[in-house]
C-alpha cells in the first residue's frame, strides 16, 4: 500500500486515524477481538500515539472498539444475543424509514428500487450470495437515503457499523438467499405501491425472519439482512 501524506496533527490526525481504523474494521482486515496496539497504528497511519487513542475512544463510542481498563484496546466481538437487539431496534427504525420512502418516493427512485429487486432476483438465480449480499445492503441504504428521516438515518448507521464485519455470514447459509429475495421484494412491492403501512409490515417481517434466523444459527456472531 502505497504511503500516504502525512496528515498532520491534532483533530486532522485523529479523523485520518480513525477512518482508516473504522474501514479495516469494517472490511475485515481486523478480526473480532483482534488486539490494537497504540504504537503499530500510529507507525501505521503515520500519526502521533495520541491521535490513535483519541480515536480508538471515539471508534468505542461508537461500538466498534472495546477498550479494557490496563489492557488497552480491541476490535469489539459483537455476540449473538447482541446481534439479536441491535436487529430488534433496526426492526422500528427502518420500518419508519421504509414507510417514509412509501410517501416521498419519485417515480425515478421508485424505478430504481425495482432495478435493484432485479438484480437481487438474477444474482440469487445466478448462485452469487456475495453480490446478492452486496445489492440487499444498497437496497436497505437507498430506502434510508430516500426517506428522507435523517435522525433515524444516522441512529440506524450506527447500529449497522456494528455488524458489518460479519454480514455475509447469514446470507451464505443455505436456503437464506431465497427466503431474504422474497422478504425485499415484498418491501420494494409496498414502497412503490405508495402504501406505507404495508412498507412498514414488510421491513418488520423480514427482520423478524432475520432474528428468528439469528437464533437458530449457532455460533453465528453477527447479521446481514
Amino acid at each position: 500500500m502505497p504511503k500516504e501524506a502525512r496528515p498532520g496533527t491534532g483533530e486532522q490526525a485523529k479523523q485520518h486515524a480513525m477512518e482508516r481504523l473504522r474501514q479495516a474494521i469494517l472490511r475485515g482486515e481486523m478480526a473480532p477481538a483482534q488486539r490494537l496496539v497504540e504504537n503499530e497504528l500510529a507507525e501505521q497511519f503515520d500519526v502521533t500515539r495520541a491521535s490513535i487513542r483519541a480515536a480508538l475512544i471515539d471508534l468505542a463510542s461508537e461500538g466498534l472498539v472495546e477498550r479494557i481498563r490496563n489492557r488497552g484496546s480491541r476490535v469489539r466481538v459483537v455476540s449473538v444475543e447482541e446481534a439479536v437487539a441491535i436487529t430488534e431496534c433496526r426492526m422500528v427504525l427502518e420500518g419508519l424509514c421504509a414507510a417514509k420512502a412509501a410517501v416521498e418516493a419519485s417515480e425515478e427512485q421508485l424505478t430504481e428500487l425495482a432495478d435493484l429487486g432485479t438484480a437481487m432476483s438474477k444474482a440469487v438465480a445466478d448462485g452469487e450470495p456475495l453480490t446478492y449480499s452486496d445489492l440487499n445492503h444498497q437496497l436497505h441504504a437507498r430506502i434510508r437515503e430516500i426517506s428522507g428521516q435523517q435522525v433515524a438515518v444516522e441512529l440506524l448507521e450506527r447500529l449497522n457499523a456494528q455488524l458489518v464485519r460479519h454480514r455475509f455470514q447469514l446470507a451464505l447459509r443455505p436456503g437464506r438467499a431465497q427466503r431474504s429475495l422474497g422478504e425485499h421484494l415484498a418491501v420494494i412491492e409496498a414502497i412503490r405501491a405508495r402504501d406505507p403501512q404495508a412498507a412498514e409490515a414488510a421491513v418488520r417481517a423480514h427482520l423478524a425472519s432475520v432474528i428468528d434466523a439469528l437464533k437458530r444459527s449457532a455460533g453465528v456472531d453477527a447479521v446481514s439482512t
